[in-house]
């Protein structure tokens, strides 16, 4: 499960100065982030060419989020890019529009935003369109530009990439325009016994439900080619070389991997994350289907990638945390039924990025993986926080927030001297103590997401969190060093009020929350302000804000909601969920929210996000060997989609 965007990890990101704004570029509310990884000089030659080809991997598969997010993503993708790669033959006033699309296009996945799900529509029209494939030759593609006008233009037609919370009478499924489901409706999968749940989508064939399975087949045809076969085959080209770059444990990691890309088969994805997450080299990646954000139902996975270096001075503090996981587990408000004995210990590192892809965005400065649970029991888990991401944020966006947003001379001092380490400690804590806690119930006999379905990410994204801002007043944490006073935990609890406000920048459009981080952070405040009033909502002249009034009793109110949330999980309670979440995490003001978006504007600050990665060359011997990588940090983002694409992309061809 992953952290999106929330903090800022300061403390650990100290000392890494860029020599420019990470800040490249801007199309209205999103700003473009160069991405640095000073680490990598630390590396092995041998260990760059690792790095080197694990990225490869990565931005082989990086189609495949486009088709999963809509059916009609990778040719809308195709279209534009025809255009944007022909500046010079396109009139400059519908070139820039269209080039600014396209680049939102590509932030997105799509033409959704990635939070809130909503469509995005271009500035540019049909007709423009079609003026810009004449000018360059290929008026041939008018005739797809018209199958895929409404797909583009319409506000009305897919207007929501993933819809937990539908309208007009529609289900999750039928309001939802991702790509795991076609021709079918919720009621369809009722009953519906899925072998391939995390990596295949579901169809209907002559009345007949069919799992479409991700996969590359087996060299020797046995098991056939999936969908998306063309970008896992290629995927697989480049791990096969990786392999050869790496050790020997790792070397396995890889060749697990591979083989799970070819079969699709759920055990091999378990003995591949079983493999992975014992192995802590110094480069490392994620590669597959993995998180379920973007299916309504919680159960199908979508494709993302990122390579990594660790930094072992910055990752020492996280282990601290790591090394007392059985303590936390222990110190847990819920019932000792759901506590785990035998705890081990998850690997816990700071890291930066490469390369990210797929589903895989900057804003996201913590992970922990892998998210089965069969493998969390028995091996542990991985816990990661994204110093690179985390430090380009910082720096673009500054701290002029707290100063708006801030309720009181108070609380804007206390962030000033401790949001650091606040940040920190939530980060840090949500991921290495918070996603891997917990015992589920042996009367479970499938996973909690198949229980609590389009709930299940939003409830665990605020247990996590949850589990930081329980223990964030322990003692143990001054004993470890992490902590120097209480404040940093009303530091902590003043964000958590804060949020209820200020995320709200991110949802321009509607009354309700669609995007899970965003609906489990509104369930603990709400939660909290309704069963305790420890949170009020307070209006200073014509400004909204959000002010903790007693942090005692939001503690309090803090282990009330983290014990019924461990309890809701390891049952797989579904009733309850989805009376706490439609009560508390789902619905806001949205005259409240059109003050904040208009405040935060004035801010001149970008909402959203997107990343550019570093470019890593390699010089290869006759063989194919390499013999050495160099690495670079491109400040154009339109030059380097570009090179994506020529990788993989066939052109539009012609009808």
């Amino acid at each position: 499960m992953t952290t999106k965007l929330s903090a800022f990890i300061l403390l650990l990101s100290a000392g890494l100065a860029y020599s420019a704004s990470p800040l490249t570029d801007r199309v209205d509310t999103t700003g473009f982030l160069q991405i640095e990884a000073p680490s990598f000089d630390s590396l092995t030659p041998k260990q760059q060419a690792l790095a080197y080809w694990l990225s490869q991997a990565s931005i082989a598969i990086d189609p495949i989020i486009y088709d999963q997010l809509s059916r009609f993503g990778l040719r809308q993708k195709a279209l534009l890019e025809v255009v944007v790669a022909n500046k010079a033959k396109v009139d400059p006033a519908v070139y820039a529009k269209v080039l600014d699309f396209t680049k939102l296009f590509w932030a997105n996945k799509g033409n959704h935003n990635e939070g809130t799900a909503q469509k995005n529509l271009p500035a540019f029209s049909p007709e423009e369109l079609n003026k810009a494939l004449t000018a360059i030759g290929r008026a041939d593609l008018a005739k797809e530009a018209a199958t895929l006008r409404q797909s583009l233009f319409d506000p009305d037609f897919e207007p929501m990439m993933t819809a937990k919370s539908p309208k007009g009478g529609q289900d999750i499924i039928q309001a939802s325009s991702n790509n795991f489901y076609l021709g079918v409706t919720l009621a369809d999968l009722k009953g519906l016994a899925e072998k391939y749940t995390l990596n295949s989508r579901v169809t209907k064939e002559k009345g007949k439900l069919i799992e479409q399975v991700y996969r590359a087949g087996t060299p020797d045809g046995k098991v056939p080619a999936g969908l998306y076969a063309q970008y896992l085959k290629k995927a697989n080209g480049y791990l096969e070389k990786a392999r050869g770059y790496a050790e020997p444990d790792q070397a396995q990691v890889i060749a697990n991997l591979i083989r799970y890309y070819q079969t699709g088969e759920y055990q091999d994805w378990l003995q591949f994350g079983r493999a992975w997450v014992a192995n802590n080299g110094p480069v490392d990646f994620i590669n597959g289907f993995i998180e379920v954000y973007r299916d309504a139902r919680s159960a199908k996975a979508s494709s993302q990638s990122f390579v990594s270096i660790t930094d072992q001075k910055l990752s020492a503090a996280i282990s601290k945390i790591a090394a007392n996981a059985q303590y936390f587990e222990d110190k847990a408000p819920w019932l000792p039924a759901y506590k785990k004995q035998g705890v081990t210990p998850p690997i816990a590192k700071a890291i930066e990025t490469i390369v990210e892809t797929g589903d895989f965005h900057v804003t996201t400065i913590g992970d922990n993986l892998p998210n089965e649970n069969e493998i969390r029991e028995q091996e542990g888990s991985k816990s990661f926080l994204l110093t690179g991401s985390s430090h380009a944020l910082d720096q673009a966006q500054g701290g002029s927030t707290i100063g708006e947003f801030g309720a009181s001379p108070e609380e804007i001092a206390r962030n000033k001297k401790y949001g650091i380490t606040a940040s920190d400690l939530v980060t840090s804590m949500h991921e290495v103590i918070g996603h891997g806690s917990g015992k589920l119930s042996p009367k479970l006999t499938q996973s909690p997401q198949s229980y609590l379905k389009e709930y299940f990410s939003a409830l665990e994204e605020a247990r996590a969190d949850l589990m930081a801002y329980w223990n964030v007043f322990d003692p143990k944490l001054k004993q470890l060093g992490l902590v120097e006073s209480d404040e940093v935990g009303k530091a902590m609890y003043d964000t958590v009020a804060r949020t209820l406000v200020m995320q709200l920048r991110r949802i321009p459009k509607g009354d309700t929350i669609e995007e899970d981080h965003q609906r489990g952070r509104q369930l603990t405040a709400r939660y909290i302000m309704d069963t305790s009033g420890a949170i009020a909502i307070e209006k200073h002249g014509n400004k909204t804000f959000a002010v903790v009034k007693d942090y005692d009793k939001m503690h309090t109110a803090i282990g009330k909601l983290l014990a019924e949330l461990m309890r809701i999980k390891a049952e797989g309670d579904y009733a309850a969920i989805k009376a706490l979440m439609d009560k508390y995490g789902v619905h806001f003001d949205p005259a409240m929210r059109d003050e904040v978006v208009a405040r935060y504007k004035a801010l001149n600050i970008p909402t959203y996000w997107a990343g550019i990665n570093a470019d890593l060359t390699a010089q290869l011997d006759a063989k194919g060997g390499v013999t050495k990588v160099s690495i670079s940090y491109p400040r154009d983002y339109v030059k380097q989609q570009l090179g994506y694409s020529a990788m993989y992309r066939t052109p539009v061809s012609k009808p």
